[in-house]
């Protein structure tokens, strides 16, 4: 495939000519040519945007961009085999995953903010002689800096709620998997949107992501990745004054109680260490375990991680896939390594699976559980973000809440027990923007999501981010 930026209504190579290679983790095949794009390719991107914003686009109804916003959902959705097969091909992810998640979710977020703009309202505040109104107006043109694990899934999250409010795009996929991205572009294209509302611009962080959060002609910038890239981020936003929003990396506790019902919640706590071969920044990476299950939780585990059918992505009977590159294969195993001198032992997992002859150069591994690992260690500590779960032991409630916030970072938690007074307390005591209580990753799109700490600045989704991508301006009216 030869992919193309897509600038004011126009698919283009690079200004340079220069491009990249696009790699399926699965084969360590070539998938496809992505335009390697520089500074000049993101300014023409913005002048494009500029244009739309105080054009067509920036005259368009709540009604038109809802209007947008929903055939696109309509659009993925006739076209949804196409777009997880694309998925899985640049992820590694088993083709079920994208199918039933991903795009599925990329979907609902098209939909959800359609009906959210159409149903929004302001405030009007009352004094004795004057009346307040607040209108609410779009920033002009975002940025919008997505990373590789949930490619369709997350840019949707920040695309909708951007065009919905009125803006003008520039959007950033990551250079791993930009094939969602430019499957988007060309579904943007076919329904006639006005030029320049949706731009998407390919190519390294370094030189498109950076030219991008330093650009004085963007006013806003929505980034979801990692905590060190996120900290240049904002740096460089801040220096133009951009409304920023940073979603960034986690290391996520899982809590487990000596009353949990172990039958029931081990699939689930599994699922939280494992789906999408660990490389989501929701995933439960580390198991605090009440001492007196801890042995129990192990083998529970451990089983269930022996139990995945690793292989071809598009398998249907594949239950786990590849990690999304072999860079970031290679990252997870210096941790494994890294685990190993720090004392711990790998249970189960840690090596690469034997796989099909055409499968020999993909970037598998299995899922891996650690134990007798200190909590302070770097491996319990530092963001992984691959299938590795490590697991502590813990012997009173506030031994568990002072381990869970021992990190930098505090986006999310999953707290299991069958006492309700204990979930509240646990719950209100975590620092975390999150806490899932005998569950995880059921998502209300109403709610804020976001988190504290190293893990970011805002919170995105329903009214916090329609709040985001908008500025709100008070009225006053003399009576």
């Amino acid at each position: 495939m030869q992919l193309a930026n897509y600038i004011g209504g126009r698919f283009q190579p690079a200004l340079s000519g220069a491009t990249l290679d696009d790699i399926e983790p699965a084969t360590g095949e070539r998938v496809a040519v992505v335009p390697a794009s520089r500074a000049e390719d993101v300014d023409a991107a913005v002048r494009a945007a500029r244009d739309a914003a105080t054009g067509a686009w920036g005259a368009a109804s709540t009604a038109e961009r809802a209007d947008l916003c929903d055939a696109i959902a309509d659009a993925i959705a006739a076209d949804l085999d196409r777009f997880a097969d694309l998925e899985s091909r640049d992820t590694g992810k088993p083709l079920r995953v994208a199918k039933t998640v991903d795009i599925p979710r990329a979907i609902e977020n098209f939909r959800f903010f359609a009906g959210a703009v159409r149903h929004s309202a302001t405030e009007m505040h009352e004094m004795a002689d004057a009346i307040n109104y607040t209108l609410r107006r779009p920033l002009g043109v975002v940025g919008l800096i997505t990373p590789w694990n949930l490619p369709l899934y997350l840019l949707s999250w920040k695309v909708a709620p951007a065009l919905a409010t009125g803006n003008a795009v520039v959007a950033k996929p990551s250079e791993i998997t930009p094939l969602t991205a430019h499957a988007l572009a060309e579904t943007i294209d076919r329904l006639g949107a006005p030029k320049g509302a949706f731009n998407l611009v390919h190519g390294y962080g370094h030189e498109v992501g950076a030219a991008m959060t330093a650009h004085p002609g963007i006013d806003g910038i929505s980034f979801t990745g990692g905590t060190a890239t996120g900290k240049h981020v904002g740096a460089s936003a801040g220096a133009t004054f951009k409304k920023v929003s940073l979603e960034l990396g986690g290391k996520n506790a899982t809590l487990v109680f000596e009353d949990a019902d172990l039958d029931r919640v081990l699939p689930d706590i599994a699922r939280a260490s494992f789906l999408n071969q660990g490389q989501i920044c929701l995933c439960g990476s580390r198991i605090l375990v009440h001492r007196s299950i801890h042995d129990r939780v192990v083998e529970g585990l451990a089983a269930i991680a022996k139990g995945y059918r690793i292989g071809d992505p598009r398998d249907p009977d594949t239950t786990f896939g590849s990690l999304t590159s072999h860079a970031h294969r290679e990252k997870v195993e210096g941790y494994l390594a890294l685990a190993v001198q720090e004392g711990g032992t790998i249970v189960t997992g840690g090596r690469r699976p034997q796989v099909p002859p055409a499968l020999a150069n993909g970037a598998f591994l299995e899922p891996t559980v650690i134990t007798g690992l200190g909590i302070a260690c770097r491996t319990a500590t530092e963001e992984i973000f691959g299938p590795v779960a490590t697991v502590h032991p813990f012997d009173t409630d506030a031994e568990a809440v002072a381990m869970a916030n021992g990190v930098q970072y505090g986006l999310a938690a999953s707290v299991w027990t069958r006492d309700l007074a204990r979930a509240h307390r646990v719950a209100a005591a975590l620092e975390t923007g999150m806490v899932w209580v005998n569950c995880w990753l059921k998502r209300d799109l109403r709610v804020p999501f976001g988190g504290v700490k190293a893990s970011g600045v805002g919170r995105e989704g329903g009214k916090y981010s329609l709040g985001f991508y908008t500025n709100d301006k008070n009225v006053c009216i003399q009576l």
